[in-house]
This record gives structure tokens, sequence and C-alpha cells, in this order.
């Protein structure tokens, strides 16, 4: 028997490297793409009919979308317990009673931007790190200066006494 052929939808559905989960009215999903299992380490079976909550956890965006029939683009979540960062569209198909989400994992550029964050913040204290030791030292240096010139001040007066004393 002859597997039927995929349509040009299934096979970007399954091929699609983004996650992709629909979820009924009831916030019950129906369907998802291989990404999302992946991201979510779940497999279909595990998923499909469960409440969306179960692993999205808060799904009131969901609900919103449901609600008010708009679209929200681009808004970023994270998922701590999957380690996961996303990037989200969520849109309703009302003509189907669904709502749709298309997850873009970007995770690694979270993680590099963070990355970045602390090492900037980790650069700015060793700069007032250095800058803090050179006031220091500067202290340390006028304090030095300023005694050596007080002995040299003191030197100088005793030589004027003893000029001065000569010439009496």
């Amino acid at each position: 028997m002859e597997t039927a052929k995929k349509t040009l939808w299934e096979l970007l559905w399954d091929y699609d490297p983004n996650g992709l989960v629909v979820v009924d009215r009831a916030m019950k999903v129906t369907l998802v793409n291989p990404a999302f299992c992946e991201m979510f380490n779940v497999s279909p079976e595990e998923i499909v009919g469960q409440e969306a909550a179960a692993v999205l956890g808060d799904v009131t965006d969901f609900r919103r979308v449901w609600d008010t029939n708009r679209v929200i683009k681009a808004q970023e979540k994270e998922y701590p317990a999957y380690g996961l960062h996303v990037r989200r569209v969520i849109f309703p198909i009302k003509d189907e009673n669904i709502v749709a989400c298309i997850m873009v994992d970007v995770t690694h550029e979270w993680r590099q931007k963070h990355e970045l964050q602390k090492l900037k913040l980790e650069t700015i204290e060793k700069v007032n790190e250095v800058v803090d030791n050179q006031m220091k030292v500067a202290q340390e240096i006028a304090g030095l200066l300023g005694e050596t010139t007080a002995e040299t001040k003191v030197s100088l007066l005793k030589l004027i006494r003893m000029v001065e004393q000569e010439q009496l």
C-alpha cells in the first residue's frame, strides 16, 4: 500500500524550524509540529488533547488573542523549565475556532545578549577598580612628594640660617 503524498503545506509544517502550536478555544492543544516537540521535549501523543498550560504555563496571551481577535506580534517569552527563550506570534483563525502560535527560538541570541551585558558590567567594575587604585597611588605619591618637599624646605631653611649666621 502506497502512503499518501504530503502536500506542500504539510511538508512546510513538518520541516519548519520554528515551533508551531495550535490550540482550540478551550485552550487545549490540537496540533504541534516536530520543532515545537523538540523545543518542549514532548511528543505529539503526549501533548495533543492536553491543556496548553501543561507545557506552556501561562496561556493568558492565547486567551487574549481569542477574545480580542487581535494578533500578538514579536512578543518575547522565556520558558525557564525548558531553558528556552522564544519570540512568538500568536494569531486567531476564527473560521476554524483555533489560535495558532509560531515560536522562533532565540535562546542563543538571548544568551549572547546577556553574556555581552555581563561582560560590559564586569568591564565597568574593573575600570572602576583600576581608577580607584590609580587615585590611591596618586594620593600616596602626593603624600610622599609633600613629605619630601617639606623635608627639602626644612633642610633649605637650616641652610639659610647657617648662611645668615656666617654673615653675622
